[in-house]
């Protein structure tokens, strides 16, 4: 399968690092004209300059994309988009009785908002040139509602909402609208999270294995995925080749949740 993005222009969100970074790199080894972002300039240029390597027709964006301002200023600088990959999000364990408006808040416009923010300014244009995708980066963890990240899994479930209706909405333009759930994934962020408090001395990977055997048993490849693993989805999600997917929401999760469908 020849995968083949010349002369397409993609977005991803969220994507000075982790799975973002990957699918990024992913999209340009494939032809694409990619855009970066992060929060900040400096994390905005190194992604930029590692990515450089791999092809030449990468731009960034730094600008925090749970905030109307800055998708504004993105559309106003971008107006057109070929894919649209919304991977931005946070997470983070708390508890629910001690999670806060403003938490829950900050969850919902980073992880929801501005996925529906941007697909509203760029689905549209996509329609009209009767060809695009839009990829919603969800998680496991929206079928599985973690007890101790409920603000998260919520987040992560109506992606799976936004991503079925707006494939609906956009029946027979050629725009394609799926979701993507990774299960456990050794991104940069999930690495400092589960290294921090844990003095065994461990590499990271063992750490990460032993968290998926005691956190997520039912995992069937028994270890984390790769960031590349996720991204290999994505990409290919996005492709020509992907045409006949839309409203799908594809795991990528190790067989973490236990169904057949």
């Amino acid at each position: 399968m020849n995968i083949d993005f010349n002369g397409k222009r993609v977005l991803v969100t969220g994507s000075t690092g982790g799975i973002g970074f990957a699918a990024a790199k992913g999209f340009l080894a494939a032809g694409a004209s990619v855009v970066v972002n992060g929060r900040s300039e400096e994390s905005v240029a190194a992604a930029v300059a590692s990515l450089r390597e791999v092809g030449p027709t990468v731009e960034g964006f730094a600008g925090d994309l749970s905030m109307a301002e800055a998708c504004e200023r993105l559309v106003a600088r971008h107006p057109n988009f070929d894919v649209l990959i919304n991977n931005l999000g946070i997470y983070g364990p708390q508890d629910f009785f001690e999670t806060p408006d403003e938490v829950w808040d900050q969850f919902f416009q980073t992880n929801v908002m501005s996925g529906v923010r941007l697909s509203r300014a760029y689905a549209p244009g996509m329609a009209d040139r009767g060809w695009g995708r839009i990829v919603f980066v969800s998680s496991e963890s929206a079928i599985n509602i973690p007890a101790d990240m409920i603000h998260y899994g919520f987040t992560k479930t109506s992606q799976l909402a936004i991503s079925r209706g707006l494939a609906k909405r956009l029946a027979d333009t050629g725009v394609t609208v799926n979701a993507v759930l990774p299960g456990p994934t050794l991104s940069e962020g999930v690495a400092s999270m589960l290294k921090a408090g844990n003095t065994s001395g461990d590499s990271v990977e063992k750490i990460a294995d032993d968290f998926v055997a005691a956190h997520r048993s039912s995992s069937i490849i028994r270890r984390a995925a790769t960031v590349e693993e996720v991204a290999n989805m994505i990409v290919y999600i996005s492709s020509k080749q992907a045409s006949a997917t839309t409203g799908a929401a594809l795991r990528v999760d190790g067989g973490v949740v236990d169904s057949i469908v």
